[in-house]
Formats: C-alpha cells, structure tokens, sequence
C-alpha cells in the first residue's frame, strides 16, 4: 500500500511543532489565532478567547462549500516531527464514527450504506488482515458503543437517526450473533443534524446520547408554552416545539428507559466522548452560522449536568442572538456556561477522543484529539484537520494545536472530509475521511 508522503515543513514550522508543547509565547492569541487552510501547519498552536469574538456580521456570510476531488498528485499530508501519517484502509465509503473494542478490533460505522464494519489488524501493523460486515440495514448508523464497559461487553450498541439498536456481542465477534433489539424508538427527527452520538458512564449505569438541533436558530419555535412545569421536567433553557428534546445531550438507564435531559443549548454535539479516569462527558460541537465568517467559535467543552450552553438565544456565553423564533429570553442572560475549548468558526468538529495509550509522547497523554469536517460558511476555508486539544491536570487548557493538516488543495479543492478519531490498542491514532472513504493511521516512532 502506497504511504502519503510526509510533506517537509518550514523551519520555523519544525520550532513551532518541536517547542508548541511546553512555550507559551508559541501560542497564537487574539486576531493571529485566526486563519484558513493556507496558514495551517503541525504544530501552530492557538487559543481564542471570549474576547476575541468578532461583531455580529462583522463580515458578511458566504456560502462556500467545497468540492471533494481524489488526491491530486503530489499532495501529501503534514503532521508533526516524529509522527508518520498512511492509510490504513481505503474503499470505505460513508465511513464515520469509528470506535475500537476492549479486544483491538476496530469498528466503523459506514452511515451511507447502512452498514457497521470490524476492521482486525495485527498490534503495529499498517493495515487490518480482516474487514468484515458486523450489522447491515441500519438507518444512517452513527454513533457506537460496547456495554457493559469494561473488557467483556456484552453488547454493542449503534445510534441512528431515529432509533437506537444493539447487538449482542461477545469479545472477537466480526459478525452479529443475534438480530439487533431497539432500545429506543423515539429520537427526535426532521431538519438538520441527522448524527447521532452515544457514549456510556463508566459505572454503566447511564446512556448520554447526543442530539443536534433540526436548524440554525430555531426560527419555527413559536411561542413558549405557558405549562409551569415545562422548565422543570426538561432543564434550564430548554427549547420546544420542532426543537424540544433537541440541541441537548440526553441521558437514559442503559435499557433506554427514564429518559432526561442530561444537559442543553448545545446546538450539534456530533461527537461525545467519556474522559477516562473521571468520567467527565465531552462535546464536539458545531456552533450556528450566518453570522459571519468569524462568528461564532465552534467548541470542545466538557458537558455538567443541568447546564445551559445558550442555542439559540446566545453563544460562548452572554452574547445574544436576536434571530431566534420564540421571542428573547432575558431570564437566560448570566446562566450560559462558557465552553471549554474555542475553535476557529465554522471549523465543523465532529468526533474526538482522548489518547489514553503509551505510543505518543508523554506529553500528550491524556490530550484529546479533535477531527475538524471543514467550513462551507466562510469565504476562505477553515478545518479539514485533526487538531490536539492538550489538557492539564485533567482540565483542557483552553488551547489547541494543528495534528494533522494538508487535505485542502485550493480555495475550493480538498481531497479529504476528517470525521472521527479513535485510538488503536497498540495506542496509534485512526482517523475517518468520508470525503474519499480512507481510514488514517497516525503512528509515532521518536525522533
């Protein structure tokens, strides 16, 4: 299997990417934090704060999708000294979430087809001996996760748009043993935001399911109701009407019963991911767009129960939208919790995952890794990279640094989508394109 070539960055580049990990005066702060494709290299590290919000319209909106091309020749992909980024496995259509068993086995959910794939590989190899059909004739699976945790699930769970399903499962499985039996029937659908996530408390004990909201700006709401105990059996800022149950992470027993709202205002958490060692829930999120090329920030945050994250009547804080159908809500302001982590606008994050294993350096223990989809709502792109979200004593620093880039060929060209990111049991890094069907392995060998 042809390798992708490992483009040679600058010099400056190679200080950045080498020094990024412990200088902070490498961190690109204010207005410099923000760029496009063309200013994206391994190791730039930025950090955008509640300060450096751009005005509303600032700049006006552009619609500006890109066109996904094969890989042209010469281009090549750039990540950072030390690390070596191939395919793993090419011909996997529709590949998204991507989830790695307690037993190494490698699970992808292939949401065009309808299908959910198992990938075996030998520990250090550089593509899977095995690559099966676990499950077929699923309804846009997305989401994946083995229950109980631990390292003898007994099941495998697969969110679609509508249902959630699992199989039974027992460690070594490339196929289903049994038909898939519906935990829950009713997720919320229409509009937008078709991608559902699901992860599960360490105690087992609690679902979270991820549920986007079915537009921009809930301009179809209409008027809140007046029922007393709406705000009480759902949470703090909860919306109704086409929306409600929607733009939340919500919570059930793992049978799919008692179902509440865990969190809310989130407008698309399209990746959720449990922290280990403290169980704290983490959200990929997609912010609005319409409002500019540099507003609003996109996010990683981790998710507090019972907390408000401001779609649609604000964002990243007290900063209020006025679009929004239903009327403002001025009971809101000063009850929006700040997000965690401010990626450059419409950089479309979608799935993360924390690197628990031993391959990468020391340093990047414990850090998550991010795969940005790429922006369709700004004049020059953004995204269409994995991105490191480095932690400290088990919170995230508030900044984030270029992984992987080079996908971009072009103002309009790119000939890679980054979906999701897992992290293999030999501790390299897989990464989804559905832009041209190609799983990534990332690997580091020092140096």
């Amino acid at each position: 299997m042809t390798r992708v070539a490992i483009r040679t960055v600058s010099s400056v580049a190679v200080l950045l990417a080498t020094s990024a990990l412990a200088l902070a005066e490498d961190v690109r702060t204010g207005k410099a934090a923000y760029g496009d494709w063309q200013t994206d290299a391994p190791g730039v590290m930025r950090k955008i704060t509640v300060n450096d919000l751009a005005a509303p319209l600032e700049t006006p909106p552009t619609a500006n999708a890109s066109r996904v091309v094969a890989k042209p020749t010469g281009a090549s992909l750039a990540t950072m000294p030390g690390f070596t980024v191939a395919p793993f496995a090419t011909g996997m259509s529709g590949a998204r979430v991507i989830r790695v068993a307690p037993n190494g086995d490698i699970f992808v959910a292939r949401s065009g087809d309808g299908r959910v794939m198992v990938l075996r590989a030998k520990p250090g190899a550089d593509k899977p001996d095995v690559v099966e059909t676990f499950a077929s004739g699923l309804r846009q699976p997305y989401g994946i996760a083995f229950y109980p945790p631990g390292p003898d699930p007994q099941w495998v769970y697969v969110a679609g748009t509508r249902d959630i399903v699992r199989f039974p499962y027992k460690s070594g499985d490339l196929k289903a043993s049994g038909p898939s039996q519906t935990v829950v029937s009713d997720l919320p659908t229409g509009g937008s935001h078709w991608t559902r996530d699901i992860a599960f408390s360490p105690d087992g004990k609690t679902m979270y399911v991820s549920v986007g909201s079915s537009g921009n700006i809930a301009e179809d709401m209409g008027a809140k109701p007046e029922l007393a105990s709406f705000e009480k059996s759902h949470a703090l800022g909860s919306t109704w009407g086409r929306d409600e149950w929607r733009a939340d992470v919500l919570a059930y027993d793992p049978d799919g019963k008692d179902k509440r709202v865990f969190a809310t205002g989130i407008r698309n958490c399209s990746g959720i991911a449990v922290q280990p060692g403290t169980g704290t829930v983490y959200c990929a999120t997609n912010e609005r767009d319409l409002l500019g090329d540099n507003l609003p920030p996109d996010y990683v945050t981790s998710v507090e129960p019972g907390h408000f994250y401001g779609w649609p009547w604000y964002y990243i804080g007290d900063h209020q939208d006025t679009r929004p159908g239903g009327g403002p809500r001025p009971d809101l302001k000063g009850k929006v919790t700040v997000p965690d982590v401010l990626l450059q606008p419409h950089s479309a994050p979608l799935g993360l995952a924390f690197n628990d294993g031993d391959q990468f350096p020391a340093a990047m223990k414990g850090d998550a890794f991010v795969a940005l989809h790429g922006s369709w709502n700004r004049k020059l792109h953004t995204g269409y990279k994995i991105v490191r979200i480095p932690f400290k004593n088990g919170k995230p620093t508030g900044e984030y640094q270029d992984f992987v880039t080079g996908f971009a060929s072009g103002p309009e060209n790119v000939w890679g989508r980054p979906v999701d990111v897992a992290f293999a049991k030999d501790g390299a890094m897989l990464f989804t394109d559905d832009g041209n069907g190609v799983i990534y392995r990332v690997s580091y060998k020092g140096g």
